[in-house]
């Protein structure tokens, strides 16, 4: 490879840069009731959600907007922390309560998360280096690998279900 055809290691914005722009994202999403914050994903794009959590020291509710894709039912997002070592907040409170609600542009969803493994997380990981070319690249910027973060939706049980659940 010539040295004029290199690839270049993708570089960060400023951490200061990052964290502006989520309190911006943050702000409007609040100062607009929701209105403005949230989308779905588009084609070959991500979304927007809101996803609250339970904190896992003081068992407060924490809210965050994260980015993520559609998997057949499940939300898919990546536990990335703007690139930035360590783990966010928001997997490690999932990590202990795994129970959680996410905002989409279209209403609220219980969810339960769960971390992608084996095949299922290679399979998402390529799902999501087809929205960023420059995946691996960043990911390797990052101490430990980034956990791949499936929430799946919880069905309240209907009535039946209930008194059948009961009966048992």
């Amino acid at each position: 490879m010539s040295v004029g055809r290199r690839r270049k290691t993708p570089r960060l914005p400023p951490r200061w840069f990052i964290r502006l722009v989520w309190s911006l994202h943050r702000g409007a999403y609040r100062f607009f009731g929701g209105r403005i914050g949230l989308w779905r994903p588009r084609a070959r794009g991500w979304g927007a959600l809101r996803l609250t959590t339970t904190g896992r020291r003081t068992g407060r509710q924490r809210g965050v907007i994260v980015a993520y894709v559609e998997d057949g039912p499940h939300l898919v997002a990546l536990a990335m922390n703007g690139w930035d070592a360590g783990e966010p907040a928001w997997w490690l409170n999932l990590r202990a309560h795994p129970e959680a609600t996410v905002d989409l542009a279209g209403g609220s969803l219980p969810v339960r998360a769960r971390a992608a493994t084996g095949g299922e997380r290679s399979r998402l990981w390529a799902r999501w280096r087809q929205i960023d070319p420059h995946l691996d690249a960043y990911a390797a910027l990052r101490p430990s690998e980034t956990a791949v973060v499936v929430l799946e939706a919880v069905l309240d049980p209907g009535p039946e279900e209930q008194a059948t659940a009961r009966n048992d």
